[in-house]
C-alpha cells in the first residue's frame, strides 16, 4: 500500500534454564536463564486486504485472517479454526493484550498483517529453546510500535506476561525476560494471579508501572574464560505439562517441594554472585550442585526430568571437567554444559564426541549478549 507507514520488524532470543526450574514457578522464585542467539522475528506491516489481522507464520500450518469481536480475534475462513487457534495463541494474546492498551489510550485495534519466522526449530522439530516465549516479546514489541506505542523494556516483558499469563498462569516469565533484555540474567517470578487480577482491576496501563510482587530482574556480567555448551537430547518435552504434572503430585507446601525450593534459592544465590566475581570455578560447582538437588527433587517427586539421554548428557560434561544439567523442565529437550576454557578446546571436541556417541546432538549456540527485541 503507497504511502502508508513501513514495516516494523522486532526479533526475540531463545533461551535455556541455567539454574532454578520448579522453583521460579512460584512467585517469588528465583532462576537464573541465558538468551541464545537464535530468534523468533515478526514483522508487522499495513494489511494488503481486508480489516483485521493476518498472521502467516511458519509455527503455524497456514495463514489465517483474524477478525476482532468486542476486543478478541477470532479466525476468520480457517479450514481448522481449533488448530489455528492452539497453532497462534500466543501471537493471537500477544495482539489482544497491545490491543487492550491501545484502546485505553483511545486508539482503534490494530489492522495489521503479521508475518513470523522462527530459528528456534528445524523441520518442525522444536528444541526446547522457548518459541512461544520469544514469539509472544517479538510480536507485542512490533505490535506495540506498529501502533505507535513507546514502550520501555520492562512495559514490553510486562505486557508480554500478562499476554503469556493469561493463557497459562503456572509459566514463571523467564522465557520473556531473557527474550527482552537479553545476556544472562537474574529473575524471580512475579505472582501471576496478582498481576492479572490487577490488569483486570486496574487497566493494563496501570498494570504496566504499578510494583509486582515478587518480580525482580538483572543483568549478570558475562564470566571470562567460560564455554556454553548446549546438547538436545533427541526428544521433544512439554515445559507446561511437566509443571503440571508437578502441582498435580505434590503442592507446593510438600517437604520435597520446600527442600527443594531452599536449596534452589540459596544455588541460584552463589551462582550469581559468582558471575558478578568473574569467578568460573565457583560457577561450576553451582551447576553441578543445581544437577545434584534437581536429581534429588526428582527422585522424590517422580517428574522424569532426567531420561537417559540428558544423564548422559550431564556425565559426559563431567568427564571432561565441567558442569552440566538439564535445562528447563527436563524430560526431554536440552542440557547445558559449562566449561572453564583454559586450555579447554580439546575438552569441548571431546564433550560433543561423547554426545554424539549417546545420541545427543550438539547445538551451535552462543549467549546473545543484547535483547534486541527494542
Amino acid at each position: 500500500m503507497s504511502g502508508g507507514r513501513p514495516p516494523v520488524v522486532r526479533s526475540a532470543p531463545g533461551k535455556l534454564f541455567v539454574a532454578g526450574e520448579y522453583a521460579v514457578v512460584e512467585p517469588g522464585g528465583p532462576a537464573i536463564l541465558v538468551a541464545v542467539d537464535r530468534h523468533v522475528t515478526v514483522t508487522a506491516a499495513e494489511p494488503a486486504a481486508g480489516p483485521g489481522v493476518l498472521i502467516a507464520s511458519d509455527l503455524a500450518a497456514a495463514p489465517v485472517r483474524w477478525r476482532w469481536r468486542g476486543g478478541r480475534l477470532d479466525p476468520v475462513g480457517a479450514a481448522d479454526p481449533a488448530r489455528a487457534r492452539r497453532e497462534l495463541a500466543h501471537v493471537v494474546a500477544a495482539v489482544e493484550a497491545v490491543a487492550r492498551l491501545l484502546a485505553e489510550h483511545g486508539l482503534p485495534e490494530p489492522a495489521v498483517d503479521l508475518s513470523i519466522g522462527s530459528r528456534l526449530h528445524e523441520n518442525g522439530v522444536k528444541f526446547g529453546l522457548g518459541s512461544s516465549g520469544a514469539v509472544t516479546v517479538a510480536t507485542v514489541a512490533a505490535v506495540a510500535a506498529y501502533g505507535g506505542l513507546a514502550l520501555s523494556a520492562e512495559e514490553r516483558y510486562r505486557l508480554a506476561l500478562l499476554a503469556s499469563a493469561g493463557l497459562d498462569p503456572q509459566g514463571s516469565g523467564g522465557d520473556l525476560a531473557a527474550g527482552t533484555w537479553g545476556g544472562w540474567i537474574a529473575y524471580r517470578s512475579p505472582d501471576r494471579g496478582a498481576v492479572l487480577d490487577l490488569a483486570r482491576r486496574r487497566g493494563v496501563a496501570e498494570a504496566l508501572s504499578a510494583p509486582w510482587p515478587g518480580l525482580a530482574v538483572r543483568r549478570l556480567p558475562p564470566v571470562p574464560g567460560l564455554a556454553l555448551e548446549v546438547g538436545w537430547s533427541g526428544t521433544p518435552a512439554s515445559t507446561a505439562q511437566m509443571v503440571s504434572a508437578l502441582h498435580r503430585r505434590g503442592p507446593r507446601g510438600t517437604p520435597a517441594h520446600r527442600r527443594y525450593a531452599a536449596a534452589a534459592e540459596d544455588c541460584v544465590r552463589a551462582a550469581a554472585e559468582a558471575f558478578d566475581r568473574g569467578d568460573p570455578p565457583a560457577l561450576l560447582e553451582q551447576i553441578r550442585r543445581a544437577r545434584r538437588e534437581l536429581a534429588r527433587f526428582d527422585d522424590e517427586v517422580g517428574l522424569g526430568v532426567f531420561t537417559p539421554a540428558l544423564t548422559a548428557l550431564c556425565d559426559a560434561a563431567e568427564a571432561v571437567g565441567g558442569a552440566a544439567k538439564p535445562s528447563g523442565a527436563g524430560g526431554g529437550d536440552c542440557g547445558i554444559a559449562l566449561l572453564d576454557t583454559a586450555g579447554a578446546a580439546p575438552d569441548i571436541d571431546q564433550l560433543r564426541e561423547r554426545w554424539a556417541a549417546a545420541g545427543v546432538r550438539p547445538l551451535a549456540l552462543r549467549p546473545a549478549l543484547e535483547g534486541d527485541s527494542q
